[in-house]
């Protein structure tokens, strides 16, 4: 099981296998649960790990925002993208440099059209350093737009 929340429907994550490398489950730093990460030092520059989560019963036609934590720890650390399953070719958000090692927080707005979003993929690449990690945690997904801050 991985620490995420999704307030309906089911959450389900897939490592992909065609893949570089894995994200695997981190301990945070209050040991209150752990969340996934990618450790800078993990396989070759520009080699990718992908992570998947799968979403069900998304209904046709309407919106939903996609709310998560996210840090970029370290120098070169790489990148971090986010794909929808209908939207294959270009990330609808990217992150490629952390200003410190403090967790923020990113959202996606996902419309529901003629085709439907059932996946959501957290793309890790890896940059030049060899120190620090990219982590994602907190997953939520809630109906409606995002909300303003």
């Amino acid at each position: 099981s991985v620490d995420c929340s999704i307030s309906r429907g089911v959450c389900d994550w897939k490592q992909d296998a065609d893949d570089d490398f894995d994200w695997n489950p981190a301990d945070r730093d209050r040991g209150d649960g752990y969340y996934m990460a990618v450790p800078a030092f993990v396989g070759h520059k520009n080699d990718m790990g992908r992570l998947k989560l799968l979403l069900t019963d998304l209904k046709p036609k309407s919106s939903y925002c996609l709310i998560f934590s996210y840090r970029l720890a370290g120098e070169k650390v790489g990148k971090l993208r986010v794909f929808l399953a209908n939207k294959k070719t270009a990330p609808v958000w990217e992150e490629n440099k952390g200003k410190d090692e403090k967790w923020r927080t990113g959202k996606i707005e996902i419309f529901q059209g003629a085709e439907t979003t059932n996946s959501v993929t957290f793309e890790s690449e890896r940059g030049k350093g060899k120190t620090g990690e990219i982590g994602v945690d907190n997953v939520i997904l809630i109906s409606g737009l995002c909300p303003e801050d």
